[in-house]
């Protein structure tokens, strides 16, 4: 077994746990693309995070039979030569709900109350320079009847829909799978026009990447923010640092970017009203425990003859 990108999978001593009973264990903190194939070389099973295995590499590592992704979107991996090579490929959902969940409000408290932002300006001195008892830097935005829109519904978003609720937020959730909406579901279009909080939960995949572009974002409301802890892809980034800076929407909180890391000059990185955190909503040690468990669990069931969380029937 391979793991092509174990990153920060372990900090905090964590450790491969069942994984490694199941079979020799090759561990790479990283990959580069033109390594993959010499390292996964000979693996019946390879594990990867954010490393590509695109056609071509499949191709070339006759002996691969399983694919584990170490996340729960699995664009990374090219499912269709997989299945086409009869190589399961299976991913790990549920392990970062509670953590993804907590991480959203994280980033909309701080577009709405700003409090890491207040906090630094009086370790600057800003209030005590100020002469007054109250020295806010802008105004706050309170939560309770804001409208919370959701784009995607699954386990992460009606956690996070239950956490607006708790707000006394309104929710609509939508499904780019289903624009028209039905059952459960609104419009698209409604929930991108009426949201004053529209948040991402939904896969990347070849017909919905970047279709936050500069119509969508034209169809939001100039005071609404937009949060994405999915995937960098989902957003046309030059069309929202055009909409940022020119006050289309009045602000926008991300955790994901289409390139990570970002360029140094990356133009959303340097937006005022725009926040980046660096890829940490699925991050928290429970949540990584769980991932690693729910690993195991799929390799196990691969080699009994009986796969779960299979992504590619």
């Amino acid at each position: 077994m391979a793991v092509l990108d174990a990153g920060h999978l372990l900090d905090g001593n964590l450790d491969w746990g069942d994984v490694a009973s199941l079979g020799r264990l090759e561990v790479y903190p990283s990959t580069a693309p033109r390594d993959v194939v010499a390292r996964a070389a000979g693996a019946s099973v390879v594990l990867t995070n954010k490393t590509p295995l695109s056609a071509e590499t499949i191709t070339a590592l006759p002996a691969l039979r399983f694919i584990g992704v170490l996340a729960t979107g699995y664009n990374v991996v090219d499912v269709a030569a997989a299945r086409a090579r009869g190589i399961t490929v299976s991913n790990v959902p549920a392990y970062g709900t509670a953590s993804v969940a907590q991480h959203v409000f994280a980033l909309i408290l701080e577009l709405c109350n700003r409090v890491g932002a207040h906090s630094a300006a009086v370790a600057r001195g800003h209030w005590s320079a100020s002469g007054e008892w109250c020295a806010p830097l802008a105004d706050l935005a309170e939560l309770d009847g804001f409208c919370l829109g959701l784009v995607g519904r699954g386990r992460i978003a009606r956690r996070v829909a239950d956490i607006g609720r708790a707000f006394g937020m309104r929710v609509l959730m939508a499904s780019p799978s289903y624009p028209s909406g039905g059952e459960d579901l609104s419009p698209l279009d409604e929930v991108t026009a009426g949201a004053d909080i529209l948040s991402l939960h939904c896969q990347l995949t070849a017909s919905n990447a970047r279709m936050v572009d500069a119509e969508f974002l034209r169809r939001m409301k100039a005071t609404a923010f937009l949060v994405n802890t999915a995937r960098g892809g989902l957003i046309d980034e030059g069309a929202l640092a055009h909409a940022l800076a020119s006050g289309i929407i009045a602000g926008a909180a991300l955790d994901v970017l289409a390139v990570e890391p970002p360029p140094a000059d990356h133009p959303l990185c340097a937006l005022p009203n725009c926040l980046v955190t660096p890829h940490i909503a699925w991050m928290g040690p429970n949540a990584r425990r769980r991932l690693i468990a729910i690993t195991a669990q799929n390799i196990r069931a691969f080699l009994a003859g009986q796969p779960v969380n299979v992504v590619n029937p």
